[in-house]
């Protein structure tokens, strides 16, 4: 019996790269498609180009659509529109065109009406569409105002056929996209709008009017101040609030359907921060054009109930919610944080105009 060896290398086999493949130390060959590789690595690098390229576009795109529209001249603006069309400004005018406009603004806007849109980049933006959605609540509540009120000498008047027309119009879902697409709805309440304005201006229209009395303006304002009022508390709620029940509070005697705790904690969503923020930058927009619209064709009763100064003191605190944001994010530092909180401040402004808006009511009622 013979004892068999087995030389082991002492030296791990080597491989070196030629043209047509890898050539090891023990003479096999492993063949490589090198042209393949790198054909496949620059496509790879292609697609990837690309992708950023449609990326940086889309970025580019939604940057542009996000910028908020500026405020309006409402007087100057409504003058330029008679004068195009044909018509006289009359008591009304002013305002009328202005919550056209502002509607208008909507549509014509950078972008368009983002809100529903189902394609980029329309669909990753979340900041424009809750600006549209505030601006819309105030175009529904003034239309309603105008239906009810402001186009009627007394409760039991007749109302307007097109403002009757127009007001359904802008209660339509603002998220809808196909039957009915919410712009297309808008666009015909806008359409309703315009002929009362013209019918409003024109001589031989003597049923068609604009009443210009406390009372009505009494009647929005009270609408105003309880959405400046919900949206006081949504932004107080970004760092969480605690407060007594006191819903049925100065009223012996009175009921609720269901009971409540005693105190009412209340905390926004750290995802919903924003969109109440720019919720209350479109409102604070539109309410900021339509009170410089009432400035105009209520003046004469504000002077006689000298709430002029009252009614521009509230102009001035709603204008600075539209101070420019530079930080790239809404801020949600706490109350005496390091960080700001974007939301207070807001919300500092908005209580501030909210609380002027009760004083004038109540300038308004006193005879």
């Amino acid at each position: 019996m013979t004892d068999s060896t087995v030389n082991i290398p002492n030296t791990p086999p080597s491989f070196k790269p030629t043209e047509s493949g890898v050539q090891g130390s023990g003479g096999f060959k492993l063949p490589i498609d090198w042209q393949g590789l790198l054909a496949q690595k620059g496509k790879g690098k292609t697609l990837g180009g690309i992708a950023f390229l449609v990326f940086l576009f889309f970025y580019a795109i939604g940057f542009y659509w996000s910028c908020e529209p500026d405020l309006l001249d409402v007087e100057a603006d409504a003058k330029a529109y008679a004068d195009a069309h044909g018509q006289q400004v009359v008591n009304g005018y002013v305002t009328t065109h202005t919550l056209i406009t502002v509607a208008s603004t909507l549509l014509d806007k950078p972008g368009g009406y983002i809100s529903n849109d189902k394609t980029p980049p329309g669909i990753f933006m979340d900041n424009m569409p809750n600006w549209e959605f505030g601006v819309l609540q105030q175009v529904r509540d003034f239309s309603k105002v105008l239906r009810n009120d402001l186009s009627r000498a007394q409760s039991l008047g007749e109302e307007n056929d097109d403002l009757s027309k127009a007001e359904p119009k802008f209660n339509v879902d603002n998220e809808s996209w196909l039957v009915p697409a919410a712009e297309n709805e808008y666009r015909g309440g806008i359409n309703y709008l315009e002929e009362y304005l013209a019918d409003m201006s024109a001589p031989n229209q003597s049923n068609v009017q604009f009443y210009s009395r406390a009372d009505n303006l009494g009647d929005w304002l009270k609408l105003v101040v309880r959405r400046l009022g919900s949206l006081s508390k949504r932004l107080n709620a970004s760092v969480g609030e605690t407060r007594l029940n006191t819903n049925l509070a100065g009223e012996p005697g009175s009921e609720q359907s269901t009971s409540q705790d005693a105190s009412i904690t209340t905390k926004t969503s750290w995802w919903e921060i924003d969109d109440v923020f720019y919720e209350a930058r479109g409102t604070s927009w539109a309410l900021i054009n339509l009170l410089h619209a009432i400035e105009v064709d209520f003046r004469g009763v504000l002077e006689k109930k000298q709430a002029l100064a009252s009614l521009q003191q509230i102009i001035q605190e709603l204008e600075a919610t539209q101070r420019m944001l530079w930080s790239p994010l809404v801020l949600n530092g706490s109350d005496f944080g390091l960080f700001a909180n974007h939301s207070l401040v807001m919300s500092a402004y908005i209580s501030r105009a909210s609380s002027g808006l009760i004083e004038l009511r109540d300038l308004l009622t006193r005879g």
